[in-house]
C-alpha cells in the first residue's frame, strides 16, 4: 500500500499565528509542508518572501519535508537560495522555464528533489522527454495564484494520462495535486494515480485542522 503524502498549503494558514499553525502541522499526520512562492508576475498575486520561508523552516519538524512550489518567472536565479532556506523539493512551472532540462539539473545539483508544475491548460505530453528526470510532477487542479478556487474536474483524466506515461517510461515520479483538494475528491485522485495531495483552505478553514489532516489521510488509505 502506498503512503499518500498530505501536504497542507501554508498559504492558507493564519499569518498572524503562523508559528501556531506550523506547530499544529508538526504534530499532525501531514508529511509535507507545501509552500507557494508567488512573484506577482507569473501569477497575479504575491505570497511569502524569503524571511517568512526561513522562519517556517526554523520551526518545522525536521522529519517533515519542505515542499516549495515556485510560481515565479526565471526561477533559475533563486535555486541556490531556496536550497539555503531549507527546501527539500523545489518545483518550477513548465510554463516559466525556457530551458527546463537545465533548470531540473541545476535543482538536483543543489541536492534537492526536482519537480515540474503544469497549469490546467498545459497537457502532460510536454513532459514525455523529461519525465525520467523528474522526482515529482505537480498538477494544478485550479488556476494558480489564489486559494479557494473550485476543483477542475478534468484533473482526473490528466492524472491518469500522466500515470500511464510514468509507467511506460519506467519512471519513479510522484504525482502531486494542488487546488481544491478535499474529502470529496481525495480518494478519486489517489485512485487515478496521485501520491501527494496539497490541501489549503480545506485544512486551515476547518474547525479542527489537525483532525481534518487525519481525515484526509484516512480517506486515502481506504
Amino acid at each position: 500500500m502506498k503512503n499518500i503524502k498530505i501536504a497542507p498549503s501554508v498559504l492558507a494558514a493564519d499569518f498572524a499565528n503562523l508559528q501556531r499553525d506550523i506547530e499544529m502541522m508538526n504534530d499532525s499526520q501531514a508529511e509535507w509542508f507545501h509552500i507557494d512562492i508567488m512573484d506577482g508576475v507569473f501569477v497575479p498575486n504575491i505570497s511569502f518572501g524569503m524571511p517568512v520561508l526561513e522562519a517556517i523552516n526554523k520551526h518545522r519538524n525536521a522529519n517533515k519535508v519542505l515542499d516549495v512550489h515556485l510560481m515565479i518567472v526565471d526561477p533559475d536565479r533563486y535555486i541556490k537560495t531556496f536550497k539555503e532556506l531549507g527546501a527539500d523539493i523545489l518545483t518550477v512551472h513548465y510554463e516559466a522555464c525556457t530551458h527546463l532540462h537545465r533548470t531540473i539539473q541545476a535543482i538536483k545539483a543543489e541536492g534537492m528533489q526536482a519537480g515540474v508544475a503544469l497549469n490546467p491548460h498545459t497537457p502532460v505530453s510536454v513532459l514525455e522527454d523529461i519525465i525520467q528526470d523528474l522526482d515529482l510532477v505537480l498538477i494544478m487542479s485550479v488556476n494558480p495564484g489564489f486559494g479557494g478556487q473550485s476543483f477542475i474536474e478534468n484533473t482526473y483524466d490528466k492524472v491518469r494520462r500522466l500515470k500511464a506515461m510514468i509507467d511506460v517510461k519506467g519512471a519513479k515520479t510522484i504525482i502531486e495535486i494542488d487546488g481544491g483538494v478535499n474529502d470529496k475528491n481525495a480518494k478519486a485522485l489517489v485512485d487515478a494515480g496521485a501520491e501527494a495531495l496539497v490541501a489549503g483552505n480545506f485544512v486551515f478553514k476547518s474547525a479542527d485542522p489537525k483532525a481534518t489532516i487525519a481525515q484526509l489521510k484516512e480517506i486515502t488509505l481506504k
